[in-house]
């Protein structure tokens, strides 16, 4: 067919596969034809979505869930046919704690998306001191910024709400996301809606309650969902559902390949031809790439094309972490977990960034006999307990879980997954930076970047990424030249 345009996805995450797919729905709207590959150094497909059934226990290496309150996500499903495996976490008495100053405290309804919606359960909580408490009530009259520079998250909340309520709420919630340093992280890149309510409302709590008041008055359809919403048999079943259906779309896969080289010749103006080296001494040319690899790993393949590109994805930094499933007999951890688990201030001092009660979160996880624990070790400063071999780091994080909460039993079931250098890191600076990238690389139409290092780190911002860079491949191979 010499209308046919070929197109190669680098990186076979989430992000890649969505872009894979969002390829076919764009090309089918736009009337092209589109033969696509998708390459990745691993044989398995998913990336860091990887579930392990062992008996009766559904264990989540990577992430767990995703946010229902991101649309991408459950669209993805409802087109996938998984809509009927989807599921809300438990119904609980409790929700979430923090850890500090030596025991729980539960934390109030709503803070899990940072701002409480009710004042009672806030001061009951014993999180804050009166002054803490005082001080974060300040919000209400405290100025907002005017200046459009960019703001680190914790001068952010410091300033809105006060040193005490940032250090011991809002800093171990947004470390449990993205497993980074607070004092680094933008507040733009990371969290840009509070910006917005403050420029909008003059107090993030003003606007956060007019959104909430907003957000009940209005119909939804459709089932009820919590915040985070899971599958029944565990995430990769998201991955094997987009596989099979890529692969009915006539979609190629080649697992197992490294990306050794990528170079490029043009025989027309402003049009190109990407010729990827493959590490088995293949080669796919074809006229579009879309690179779903990490930032560090791209920036090796786009350096020899523009330095400057190359150097600006080489600044964003990644962090290293591991998580660690432990299944216990439940009569010996009774009374010990309740809700869904607490997370750690980095003032504390801990090892242990967070831990999650995985079988009373979420349904199906466990038998009813055994509790499933998970826990979250690593990121941004915290990062020499990796160094330890699995029997040490197991042993650290159990002393832990004793020392917090009083979980002194043997597990029955233990589980190690190390991720290194997986979690990016949206440093001040950074959406100036993906700007600069952008610009660099501009004169190579055809050629995108997508993934977790740029836009959102969760699983509907990688779908939603990837559909964006997919609707951009296909405006470039229909004739648009920006």
């Amino acid at each position: 067919m010499s209308n046919l345009r070929t197109v190669a996805v680098i990186g076979g995450g989430i992000s890649g596969l969505s872009t894979a797919y969002a390829l076919h729905e764009w090309a089918a709207a736009a009337g092209i034809s589109i033969r696509c590959t998708v390459v990745d150094a691993s044989p398995v497909w998913g990336g860091k979505i990887v579930t392990h059934q062992v008996g009766d226990l559904v264990t989540e290496a990577g992430p767990d869930s995703f946010l229902s309150q991101k649309p991408a996500g459950l669209e993805l499903c409802d087109k996938l046919g998984l809509s009927n495996q989807l599921i809300n976490t438990n119904e609980t008495s409790k929700r979430a704690c923090v850890y500090s100053r030596g025991r729980l405290h539960e934390l109030p309804e709503g803070l899990v998306v940072i701002v409480p919606g009710q004042l009672g359960p806030f001061l009951r909580s014993g999180l804050l001191s009166w002054a803490g408490i005082a001080r974060m009530g300040l919000d209400l009259a405290v100025p907002a910024k005017r200046s459009p520079e960019d703001e680190s998250l914790a001068a952010f909340f410091r300033r809105r709400v006060g040193r005490q309520a940032f250090e011991r709420m809002l800093e171990p919630l947004m470390a449990g996301i993205y497993a980074g340093d607070a004092e680094q992280m933008s507040v733009q890149a990371t969290f840009p809606r509070f910006v917005e309510l403050e420029q909008q409302y003059g107090s993030v709590i003003r606007g956060m309650m007019t959104a909430r008041k907003a957000s009940s008055s209005a119909k939804h359809s459709g089932p009820k969902r919590t915040m985070f919403v899971s599958l029944k048999n565990g995430l990769s079943d998201l991955v094997a559902a987009l596989v099979h259906r890529l692969t009915d779309q006539g979609i190629t896969f080649r697992g197992g390949c490294a990306v050794d080289a990528l170079r490029v010749r043009s025989h027309q103006l402003g049009r190109w031809t990407y010729d990827v080296i493959l590490n088995d001494g293949s080669a796919l040319s074809v006229d579009s790439l879309v690179l779903a690899t990490p930032a560090y790993v791209s920036a090796e393949l786009v350096r020899p094309l523009t330095p400057i590109a190359g150097g600006l994805l080489e600044m964003i930094p990644y962090a290293s972490t591991a998580t660690i499933a432990m299944a216990y007999p439940r009569a010996a951890v009774s009374g010990a977990a309740e809700g869904f688990g607490f997370v750690v201030p980095r003032a504390e001092g801990r090892d242990l960034i967070a831990a999650t009660w995985t079988s009373l979160k979420w349904p199906h996880r466990a038998p009813p006999d055994q509790l499933l624990i998970r826990c979250y070790v690593g990121g941004v400063g915290r990062e020499a307990i990796l160094q330890l071999d699995d029997q040490a780091l197991v042993a650290r994080v159990r002393a832990e879980l004793a020392s917090m909460c009083g979980v002194t039993a043997e597990p029955g079931y233990v589980e190690v997954n190390r991720w290194m250098k997986a979690m990016p890191q949206y440093t001040l600076g950074h959406l100036e930076r993906l700007n600069q990238i952008e610009a660099a690389l501009s004169r190579y139409g055809g050629l995108v970047l997508t993934g977790a290092g740029y836009r959102g780190v969760g699983i509907p911002d990688c779908i939603r990424d990837g559909a964006i860079a997919a609707e951009r491949v296909v405006r470039y191979l229909s004739g648009e030249r920006s």
